[in-house]
């Protein structure tokens, strides 16, 4: 057992206060309000959208209050995963590991095209060295060129320590805030009220709509458990962090919704190129202000960017720390204390996304939504289990409404769940999205056997020490 944790790797303490702060902002708000709100507008109405983005904002809170209460009580890499193994073993948790690292492996890949879509904005991007044609959009070179460099760029500063990365991201996030803010304030003293008629437009079928793409939205505070090894800070306040981070991401896509409705009359957003970049010239009268709303976004982007090479690359990493995929995951750089391989993995992925073409990001959006609510799911679960399993186990802050707000959050996640279904307003499409997750799971498939031949003799009590640590192990467990 001795040798069990001395070969058990650990993540350093390098986050502080304001990194955590706008690390918390920035894994839940990136690229996705600059592209999608004027559609939400459009789709459900100016009053429609926001009814959506409260509903969802409801329904991830009670989700959000059982990671609030999980993450203080094992605040440890891999987040859901290992809760989910605290509750009910190894394969629960293999389930949640994996369905969450794909929603993590999704958002992140998205990024890359997004990029390449803002930097175009700025600097049109020659349309030389066609390559193909995806769903009605041509791929060309320099369009992967620049989604390649950002991606690379990304896991520059992730092989460097999250530390390093936090830099950029707190200054990414201090562009995006700005960018927002002068928009939204725009918008509404500029813009007109009848621009934002109808109030909903289609009924719940509009709103459904919306509500579809909304988890995906605020996918991000699920990523802070991730990080919370690596965070020092009072390990309570982590956990509230949690539920203030969905607070900011619905006050902020409500501003968003209503900025973008007072702006610009909806032909005119249903024919934009990038909706709010366009509403923010067409408001302002000038086309710095949309640049301005440009460079606030790709500060989004790599403020979601790092969240999300955070999430995908620690579940990864806690998973191989407890022989649960190959331990080169687990690996960390001998300087910079970064899980290289991992980083590799999703870096790998990242510069294969860009092949796909700009129109990519709506199907990595459903999916990657689909994977983060069947997470969910496991989790609220999870946390329904541990309140009856371990009612004695520390919890540094505790849920109101006990087993109320876990049903309420299971409740939540089968409602979401439901819309993807074919049976559901809002499925996935296929072959595109439905294809993405058949892929992830074919892949969990095949390593699920590799694990099983590579891992098949570790014992419950080393996987336990190699999950939990010498502080937070079941001592009975250990025997």
């Amino acid at each position: 057992m001795e040798n069990t944790t001395r070969q058990r790797e650990s993540l350093s303490k390098t986050l502080k206060r304001g990194d955590i702060w706008a690390f918390a902002f920035g894994s839940i708000v990136g690229w996705g309000w600059v592209m999608l709100a004027g559609g939400w507008v459009i789709s459900a109405g100016t009053v429609g959208a926001i009814i959506a983005f409260i509903i969802a904002a409801v329904l991830c809170g009670f989700v959000g209050m059982a990671y609030a209460e999980l993450t203080p009580a094992l605040p440890l890499a891999g987040g859901s995963m290992v809760w989910c193994y605290r509750a009910s073993g190894y394969k629960f948790a293999w389930f949640s590991g994996w369905a969450i690292a794909f929603a993590y492996v999704a958002v992140a890949a998205w990024e890359g095209p997004a990029f390449a879509s803002a930097v175009a904005y700025l600097i049109p991007l020659p349309e030389v060295g066609f390559l193909w044609n995806i769903a009605g959009f041509d791929v060309y070179v320099p369009f992967i060129i620049v989604s390649m460099a950002g991606t690379i760029f990304t896991m520059f500063c992730h092989y460097r320590g999250l530390k390093f990365a936090a830099i950029f991201n707190t200054i990414a996030a201090i562009a995006l805030v700005a960018g927002g803010v002068i928009f939204f304030l725009g918008g509404v003293t500029l813009g007109d009220i009848a621009n934002a008629a109808p109030a909903i437009r289609d009924g719940f079928g509009g709103i459904s709509i919306v509500l579809v793409a909304a988890p995906a939205m605020f996918v991000g505070f699920d990523v802070i458990p991730q990080a919370s090894e690596e965070m020092d800070y009072p390990i309570r306040q982590v956990g509230i962090l949690v539920l203030f981070a969905i607070f900011l991401g619905v006050l902020w896509y409500i501003m968003m919704i209503v900025g973008t409705a007072f702006a610009a009359p909806a032909d005119f957003l249903e024919s934009a190129s990038i909706p709010l970049a366009d509403a923010a010239s067409y408001v302002f009268n000038s086309k710095i202000f949309g640049t301005f709303i440009i460079i606030a976004g790709i500060g989004g982007i790599l403020t979601s960017w790092n969240a999300m090479f955070v999430g995908s690359t620690r579940i990864l990493f806690s998973m191989s720390r407890a022989k649960m995929l190959p331990t080169v995951f687990s690996k960390l750089h001998p300087k910079y204390g970064s899980p290289t391989a991992a980083i590799t993995l999703v870096g790998v992925l990242g510069l294969i996304s860009p092949l796909l073409g700009k129109n990519a990001l709506g199907w990595f959006v459903d999916a990657s939504s689909f994977g983060t609510v069947f997470a969910y799911l496991t989790v609220s679960i999870s946390f329904v289990m541990l309140r009856k399993k371990e009612p004695d186990l520390k919890r540094p802050w505790k849920a109101p409404g006990g087993y109320f707000t876990g049903f309420m959050a299971i409740v939540s996640c089968l409602f979401f769940i439901v819309l993807y279904l074919p049976i559901g307003p809002g499925a996935l499409e296929w072959p595109y999205e439905w294809g993405m997750v058949l892929l992830w799971v074919i892949i969990g498939i095949i390593l699920v056997i590799v694990n099983k031949i590579q891992f098949g003799t570790v014992t419950e009590a080393e996987r336990e020490l190699l999950l939990f640590g010498e502080e937070y192990a079941r001592p009975e467990k250990l025997k």
